[in-house]
């Protein structure tokens, strides 16, 4: 993709017929609404990107199509200059941290892999906030009496009117906590598999660290990732289209706000079908349910290929899904050239895994078809105790006695497409996005950034210093260093050095492509085949290795995020900086309380390969059986290892890309499509999307997506600007509110479950959408 082409680079349809008068009037409007607004009193500058005129307009509207159309047209740029840092903001953030927090960690182990949604803790952090400044005493209250003294202390506890900068700063604590860490999901790995305790002191000083260097690295980094307006961080639209719509009292938002809490009241009523009641509404497949009486070879290959409502049960194709909790607002807020390519990957996973397990690739017959657990060769669950024993280190007797593990051949063929999206990654961000971060750091250096949004932030606002980055990363360094000698880590100090090292190297590349596309590829697997180099035959350290350069990698994408939102709307930097740490606090130390409880309640279900529909440790399974078989680096990855073509896929991932790009300088669009609008990491890694999990929701989010970024946008962009992200958020805030109250009522996420009683849309046996092959009957 061209660095300055915009995000949605696909063919664009034809408008529907306006008047050039429409179109003109309406850039008018803008423009005069930009440049100078009388009722907060602070002016833009207008810079050049403001003045193409190559907006797309249908009815007289802008479609909405990059991301310089997002921060002209999109997102209001008012700042009404309101205190932000507060003791009531911090109150209420912290208080709603812990549920942020606890929400995450029960999402980590679900079949389905889902972060928690802003907008859910955003809404009850606004009904609270709204009462307490309602119902406590206002400092009028005792102005002009004996206790007028009292004022300043009232004053401080409740200043008024709970407006947008306090909402924000108390969202975003709770958000920051509720990223969730890898280093969390080590301690449950080691706690389920090796049997070891680690101490909470050490959890919360190794997930500071992780999240702390990578915030670090975040604000180094900031006129690349988050200043100019092309870094949208497109998830994040839902979330302050609601803000703006809570806050800025106009008639178009009252009616927004009237819409929100409709749909988010009906979806909050909904969900307890799906999810608990009805869950055949999960996953509802016609071949499924008209193939009951089917001869059992041939419902097996019936459950691989369109079951998919439980963990581990197939490829879930052209099943359709109502639970909106696995659909989610992203197929809603993602831009169209993102989801093309995810289609185009989706397909090709439905035909690569069934001819590997059908062609019996890598012996995959031997095992299920889906799982991340290790097998022993002859199918059954792989000893890794006996062969790293106490020490967590190779015993090279017992490995031959043992042998080695097994991977299933869509674990190996993940494995594979993860390192083919790791090479066309960097490929594509140093071929085609380079002259982007030169133009970028450029604009940073003389102050001539046009985002709207930044330059009213820059003018009104200090920024934070460097050197206050240089410093959290120097104490998270430290934080670190104390873990490796002090925990049960196994991971040399100069490892640990050289896992910060690559975290920082990858750090931008996947940034980029996070904030331009709206989401990012998984590069553990790269740091896990380092981490196998440097310290083979230990598996434990292998963890902590990946943990502490892949952690700084995804927590640098999270709080960049978070900037960007803050720069949307208008968030002083400096309370920015001191919010995100004091999130990034809370969710270490919560995060792992849940993590205990979650893991000491459900463990035999987690170490189980299939999981139900409801817990599923293929999290925990997958990070362990990757940390077990890059230990074993050199007997299985190796020249003469039955998986030498996994690590290859980082050579092979890039030349595709090199191809690519040099086709894109000799015929930019071929047939139509702009060559660089073909993003080979997105494919590779959607290849193998259903590799693992519950998988009957692909269809759905299809087509959620159509319905949101190809027609509502196209043909009926008003519509689309006023409602679409609002409705995303009001669902997703729906959903999860309910999941939380399910968790801890029924699904036993603190003790013991309390099923449905079984009916026909609730099956006591077999899988929940009737595919009941691969022994889901046995």
């Amino acid at each position: 993709m061209a660095p300055h082409d915009g995000i949605d680079q696909l063919p664009q349809l034809p408008a529907a017929p306006s008047s050039p008068a429409e179109s003109i009037d309406e850039k008018k409007v803008f423009e005069k609404r930009l440049s100078s607004d009388s009722s907060i009193g602070h002016k833009v500058e207008q810079g050049s990107a403001y003045d193409d005129d190559d907006v797309q307009y249908v009815n007289g509207e802008p479609v909405i199509t990059s991301g310089r159309d997002v921060s002209r047209y999109l997102i209001d740029v008012r700042d009404d200059g309101d205190p932000a840092l507060t003791f009531r903001s911090l109150f209420l953030g912290t208080v709603f941290a812990g549920l942020g927090a606890a929400l995450c960690q029960i999402y980590l182990f679900k079949p389905v892999q889902m972060s928690v949604s802003t907008v859910f803790l955003l809404l009850l952090i606004y009904s609270v906030g709204i009462a307490w400044a309602k119902y406590l005493p206002r400092k009028e209250l005792v102005e002009g009496t004996r206790f007028a003294r009292l004022a300043g202390v009232i004053d401080f506890i409740n200043p008024g009117e709970f407006r947008i900068k306090e909402h924000v700063i108390s969202s975003l604590i709770a958000s920051t906590a509720a990223y969730g860490s890898t280093a969390v999901m080590n301690f449950a790995v080691q706690r389920l598999y090796y049997e070891t305790n680690v101490e909470a002191t050490t959890a919360v000083l190794a997930t500071f660290s992780t999240a702390c260097f990578g915030y670090g690295l975040v604000g180094l980094l900031r006129p690349l990732t988050v200043y100019p307006s092309e870094m949208v961080y497109w998830a994040n639209l839902p979330t302050v289209s609601i803000f703006q719509a809570l806050h800025f009292d106009t008639k178009e938002n009252h009616k927004r706000l009237k819409f929100f809490w409709t749909a988010f009241t009906g979806m909050f009523c909904f969900e307890v079908f799906p999810s608990y009641i009805f869950p055949l509404l999960n996953g509802i497949n016609v071949v499924c349910l008209s193939t009951q009486h089917v001869g059992s070879a041939a419902q097996d290959v019936i459950t691989n290929l369109f079951g998919g409502t439980n963990g581990n049960e197939g490829l879930g194709f052209l099943s359709i899904s109502l639970d909106w909790q696995y659909i989610g607002s992203t197929f809603v807020s993602l831009p169209l050239v993102q989801q093309v390519n995810s289609w185009i990957g989706y397909g090709l996973c439905y035909v690569i895994i069934m001819a590997i397990y059908y062609s019996n690739g890598w012996n995959s017959k031997m095992f299920p078809m889906l799982s991340t657990s290790l097998y022993s060769q002859n199918g059954t669950r792989y000893d890794q105790k006996a062969v790293f024993g106490d020490t967590f280190s190779l015993n090279q007797t017992a490995l031959d006695i043992v042998g080695l593990p097994a991977l299933t051949g869509s674990n190996a063929y993940a494995n594979l497409t993860a390192n083919l999206a790791i090479g066309g990654l960097i490929a594509h961000c140093l071929f085609f996005w380079t002259p982007y971060v030169y133009d970028s750091f450029k604009q940073a250096r003389t102050k001539t950034q046009p985002d709207p949004h930044w330059q009213v932030l820059n003018k009104n606002y200090k920024e934070v210093p460097w050197w206050w980055y240089i410093i959290l990363l120097v104490l998270a360094f430290f934080a670190g260093l104390i873990v490796v000698f002090k925990g049960q880590t196994t991971l040399p100090w100069w490892a640990y050095i050289i896992s910060l090292l690559l975290g920082a190297f990858i750090t931008p590349f996947s940034t980029l492509l996070y904030a331009r596309m709206g989401n990012g590829i998984a590069t553990n697997q790269l740091m896990k085949m380092v981490a196998g180099a440097v310290n083979p035959g230990k598996p434990v350290a292998n963890l902590y290795f990946s943990m502490w350069s892949h952690d700084v990698v995804s927590t640098s994408i999270g709080l960049a995020s978070d900037l960007k939102m803050g720069q949307y709307l208008k968030i002083p930097p400096r309370a920015m900086f001191l919010t995100q740490i004091w999130g990034t606090l809370l969710g270490a130390l919560i995060n792992y309380v849940v993590m205990v409880s979650v893991v000491d309640a459900q463990r035999e279900i987690l170490l189980d390969p299939h999981g139900t529909n409801v817990w599923s440790g293929q999290e925990v399974q997958s990070l362990n059986s990757a940390a077990v078989t890059w230990s074993l680096a050199k007997q299985l990855y190796g020249p003469h290892g039955p998986y030498i073509w996994i690590p290859l896929g980082l050579l092979f991932g890039m030349i595709p890309t090199a191809f690519q790009w040099a086709i894109s300088k000799r015929w930019p669009v071929i047939g139509g499509i702009r060559v660089d609008s073909v993003i080979l990491p997105i494919i590779y890694m959607y290849s193998a999307w259903m590799s693992a999990g519950s998988n009957s929701t692909i269809l759905s989010s299809f087509l959620v997506g159509l319905v949101s970024q190809l027609w509502l946008r196209r043909y009926h962009p008003g519509w689309f600007k006023k409602y679409n992200y609002i409705l995303g958020g009001a669902l997703d805030g729906g959903a999860q509110v309910m999941i939380f109250i399910l968790s801890f009522a029924v699904f036993g996420a603190s003790g013991v479950p309390k099923p449905f009683p079984a009916w026909a849309g609730n099956p006591v046996q077999g899988n929940v959408d009737y595919c009941n092959g691969n022994g889901a009957l046995d």
